[in-house]
């Protein structure tokens, strides 16, 4: 990795980890183009990356606002299990999805998701 890279890659972790923090979005939404676009990854090992930094970044902004009494635990543990479940699953999916097929599938889902956030009262 390159020093540019290096430097690079710090923009991109703290563009992601102040939206994560603010929205609770970062992973997807900016990681995953961004480590397409520039760092020239695929689309399945952007996605894989991202959610290994997503874990960190998320572990850090949950303890701040779990000490702040933010966290609905009642609610927040079972969506953990059942989206913890599913991944590890849908994990095995993704080996057998083309990368072109993964990359228009999220992009549609991000452009339906920004529409349904335009119009949302």
């Amino acid at each position: 990795m390159t020093t540019a890279q290096f430097l690079l890659g710090l923009g991109v972790g703290a563009l992601t980890g102040i939206l994560a923090a603010l929205c609770g979005v970062g992973g997807g939404l900016i990681m995953v183009p961004a480590f397409v676009f520039l760092f020239a990854l695929d689309q399945k090992s952007a996605v894989a990356t991202s959610l290994a930094v997503i874990v960190i970044v998320s572990i850090a902004a949950t303890a701040k606002y779990s000490a702040a009494h933010l966290v609905k635990w009642h609610i927040a543990l079972p969506v953990i299990i059942g989206a913890a479940a599913a991944s590890w699953f849908a994990t095995d999916w993704l080996k057998h999805i083309s990368n072109e097929t993964l990359t228009r599938g999220f992009a549609i889902l991000m452009i339906l998701v920004g529409i349904r956030m335009l119009l949302a009262k």
